[in-house]
């Protein structure tokens, strides 16, 4: 057995002090009230790192003013994130790396890593552009991305209405199992699923897509609605059978239909990777497009080896 396996599941937290990682702090913080875990709070000093022919890299250790200041950030962090989650054993922890091999190498496969958007500080390391899209795309466990508010806004630390991608891959199948048990853990919460028409079918390629074919509106709804009932079919389960669960089959693009979906959703989830011609859209660009311009949280699911994409 795996040191993962043995120790208890945890929320992992990045945070650097600004407004932004203060977000993602109290959606972790409540999040981890709702599944019993510990809370984990992380900062990165981004110390840097050094080669010499005789002793290989090595890592400057932080100043003792680096220190003191890096532990006052997690000390305000701890005090916060009790308040926001009251009972929830907080944790903390003062990384040497750079944010994203900081969060990468304390969150294991069994844990879930929250990270505010923008932040200014190593969270904004971590997040800013193509980064955020690596800090995701390589996690082993889901990452939830956690927008700031807009101004006088709360974050939805309540998913109530949980909106996810679906197109008939493995991942979008843990996507809509991660939405669902997601969904159970909070009285009263719905999911929407969300297909867009421009999952595969059997006859159309690239290259009948660009010469200006396409197929029939009925039969791409018809194999829009067996794709959803083949993936909920393979999830639903007796602990996730109170959950609200509506559709939505649309022609749109995926990401503007997961964005405009999610506009009065609390939490939009998508797997890491789709297929066909969506194939690489779920981190890939649906993911990417949807972190990049969602206003609420977002959870993006690992890919999962074995799932043939």
């Amino acid at each position: 057995m795996t040191d993962d396996q043995e120790r208890t599941p945890a929320v992992v937290a990045g945070v650097d002090g600004s407004a932004e990682a203060r977000a993602g702090l109290e959606w972790a913080a409540a999040e981890a009230a709702r599944r019993g875990w510990p809370l984990k709070a992380v900062h990165a000093l981004s110390m840097p790192v050094v080669t010499s022919v005789y002793a290989g890299r090595t890592r400057f250790p932080p100043t003792e003013e680096i220190s003191r200041q890096g532990t006052a950030i997690l000390e305000e962090a701890a005090a916060h994130a009790r308040g926001a989650g009251p009972g929830v054993e907080v944790l903390t922890e003062l990384a040497p790396e750079d944010p994203a091999s900081a969060l990468l190498h304390r969150a294991g496969p069994g844990d879930l890593l929250v990270v505010g958007s923008r932040g200014f500080g190593p969270v904004r390391s971590a997040l800013a552009g193509s980064a955020g899209i690596r800090l995701a795309s390589r996690a082993s466990c889901p990452v939830v991305v956690v927008p700031r508010p807009a101004e006088g806004g709360a974050v939805p630390v309540d998913p109530r209405r949980i909106v996810v991608g679906v197109d008939g891959s493995l991942d979008s199948q843990h996507a809509l199992d991660f939405a669902l048990h997601q969904a159970a853990r909070t009285a009263g919460a719905e999911v929407v699923v969300v297909n867009s028409w421009e999952a595969p079918t059997p006859f159309a390629s690239q290259a009948l897509i660009a010469s200006g074919w396409t197929p029939h509106e009925e039969f791409l709804d018809r194999q829009s609605e067996e794709v959803v009932a083949g993936v909920l079919a393979e999830v639903f389960d007796d602990t996730v059978e109170n959950v609200d669960v509506s559709v939505v089959r649309t022609r749109k693009n995926p990401v503007e239909a997961l964005v405009e979906a999610g506009a009065e959703a609390d939490l939009v989830v998508v797997g890491s990777r789709g297929r066909g011609s969506v194939r690489g859209m779920f981190l890939g660009s649906v993911s990417q497009g949807v972190l990049h311009a969602a206003t609420v949280p977002v959870a993006v699911l690992p890919h999962r080896a074995g799932s043939g994409e």
